[in-house]
């Protein structure tokens, strides 16, 4: 993991006759702008050398922060440092902790028909849909029916796993059951559990780990982790948690200035962006990022985990009766 407190922008050119070659690349720093430039330069000099060699590669690197982010860090406004663990604002202006080794999980709920369920659902309906419009109508009748058996495929399969998710115990149940069944399996793991606006958040208390880890890997699967989560952790090589509210959430309907909001931003906008935080910090007073629901597992408790789970806590407000967003 690593998130820089200093970013720069860098050029390196190739000019020859009948070709102009022009690379930009991004450099950063925990220590210094002439560190971060010194490093971005280095990259441009780099890529360039590596474009004329024949490889093919992207002339401008695209300024994005932690979603989309390849082969660069997270690109955020470093608000605290707690040893490894690093509070940062991200492009929507709420705060996030991240840190390189302390096992944090997003479950979504189950809301909508994943592939596993609608690619047969579909699939049998159309098949249907063709065999019953040949035989009582020929080709053309099947071509309709068909048609008609796709848009209504989603719906059904919609249905059904709300069917599912009924005889269950609904969405939290089944989720719940998931996390519940892998640690139960697993003998000294330890959890925090957590609800949040759309899911659950677990903990995983006991050890540290790495995101390469295969029971790390193991775990996402086994309680259908947020896909997106579970790729930005392997691309970025930290876990992640929001620990304040989503703007939208709590009222706050205007957008962090300037927009996007990818950091750093020019010293011309500070004092909008300044005012929009001032505003949304004011809000997020009244509501919980995450409220704690139960601990499970029968793992010791990892000393240094624990100070991180202070400090989630606190910041979420999750021992506070308060609405969740």
């Amino acid at each position: 993991m690593l998130i820089p407190s200093f970013w720069a922008e860098a050029s390196a050119r190739h000019r020859e006759k009948g070709r102009q070659v022009t690379v930009r690349r991004f450099g950063w720093s925990l220590v210094s702008d002439e560190d971060a430039a010194r490093n971005a330069q280095a990259r441009a000099d780099e890529a360039l050398a590596r474009i004329l060699s024949g490889e093919t590669l992207v002339r401008r690197e695209p300024k994005v922060p932690y979603n989309g982010a390849d082969g660069v860090p997270i690109r955020e406004q470093v608000l605290e440092r707690h040893g490894e663990t690093v509070i940062t604002r991200n492009a929507y202006g709420a705060r996030c902790l991240n840190t390189p080794d302390v096992f944090f999980a997003d479950i979504d709920f189950e809301n909508e028909p994943g592939p596993a369920l609608l690619v047969p659902v579909v699939g049998a309906l159309v098949l249907g849909a063709a065999w019953g419009g040949k035989a009582y109508g020929g080709w053309g009748a099947a071509a309709v029916a068909m048609v008609v058996a796709l848009l209504l495929g989603w719906a059904v399969a919609k249905a059904l796993l709300a069917l599912r998710l009924r005889a269950s115990g609904g969405p939290q149940q089944a989720a719940l059951r998931r996390v519940e069944a892998f640690v139960a399996a697993h003998p000294g793991w330890r959890l925090r559990l957590y609800r949040t606006p759309a899911g659950l958040r677990t903990l995983a208390m006991h050890r540290r780990f790495d995101p390469g880890d295969p029971e790390v890997a193991a775990f996402f699967h086994a309680v259908k982790a947020d896909k997106l989560y579970v790729r930005m952790c392997q691309r970025q090589r930290c876990f992640r948690a929001r620990i304040s509210p989503k703007p939208w959430r709590i009222g706050v309907e205007t957008h962090i200035k300037p927009r996007p909001g990818v950091w750093p931003v020019n010293p011309a906008s500070l004092p909008d962006r300044e005012a929009w935080i001032a505003v949304y910090e004011l809000v997020s007073q009244d509501y919980a990022s995450c409220g704690h629901v139960a601990d499970l597992g029968d793992g010791t408790v990892d000393a240094g985990v624990e100070a991180v789970r202070e400090l989630h806590d606190q910041a979420c407000r999750a021992d506070r009766t308060m609405p969740l967003a």
